[in-house]
């Protein structure tokens, strides 16, 4: 297992939820992170306070990852700040959760853009660096949504079954650099986002609960620690789905 020590990692989304306990638990695991949000400046900073907390470096900075610019800052930043960035987590995501017949067009383009184009932009701006020095890690987000069809809809399905496609695609071409690329799909993870969709239930759960953040997050810093797993989805579904 590779030491994370001054490592630095950027979390999209870490202001809450599983972004969050990503970003705590890679400081505690030794890396500096940059905390990405996109409105809640309060609650980034107070991750930021945790990180720094644990004796690590953070930097919280706002941008809206689906655009273009907005990554492009976004990773100029946290370099300027903490140094080249060794892991990317693109864990940023929305749901809507809407009867099949009210999803408009609109409704499937925000989706996309967030869950999955914010996914290739992100890769894209970190990737040349990661493969110049031999060593990277990305871990995206996808849901259990991806393999069964979830409890959202077809818009956010589509958008994390595309994260997969995307795992292998990048995993495939980067396996001999140095770089790393997985897959975590969570399922029914305890946060506003589940918590507030009403079609999410426990009892859909074979263990009979919905999952911890800190779940998800043990995960993700297995593999930043891992060089030797790549193109592979870590399934944290308490049983929903079994591959």
């Amino acid at each position: 297992m590779d030491d994370l020590s001054g490592r630095v990692a950027l979390v999209t989304g870490a202001s809450r939820g599983i972004g969050r306990a990503v970003a705590v638990s890679l400081a505690r695991a030794g890396a500096n992170i940059g905390v990405n949000y996109h409105a809640n400046a309060d609650l980034a900073a107070e991750v930021e306070q945790e990180i720094r907390g644990l004796g690590r470096t953070a930097v919280s900075v706002r941008a809206d990852v689906s655009q273009s610019d907005d990554v492009s800052r976004l990773v100029d930043a946290v370099r300027a700040r903490l140094g080249a960035i060794d892991i990317l987590v693109n864990n940023a995501g929305i749901t809507r959760p809407q009867p099949v017949e009210s999803i408009r067009e609109q409704d499937w383009d925000d989706l996309m853009n967030v869950n999955l184009k914010s996914c290739f932009l992100l890769t894209q701006a970190v990737l040349s660096g990661m493969r110049e020095r031999q060593w990277g890690r990305i871990i995206n987000l996808s849901s259990v949504a991806a393999q069964t069809g979830g409890v959202v809809g077809p818009h956010y399905a589509a958008s994390k079954a595309g994260v997969l496609g995307l795992t292998h695609f990048y995993a495939s071409r980067c396996a001999r650099d140095g770089v790393t690329v997985n897959a975590i799909a969570p399922a029914l993870i305890e946060t506003d986002m589940v918590t507030s969709n009403p079609n999410a239930r426990a009892d859909l759960i074979p263990i009979g609960r919905f999952g911890a953040v800190d779940e998800v997050a043990d995960v993700a810093v297995m593999l930043a620690r891992n060089g030797y797993i790549t193109g592979q989805t870590i399934n944290v579904n308490g049983g929903w789905f079994m591959s």
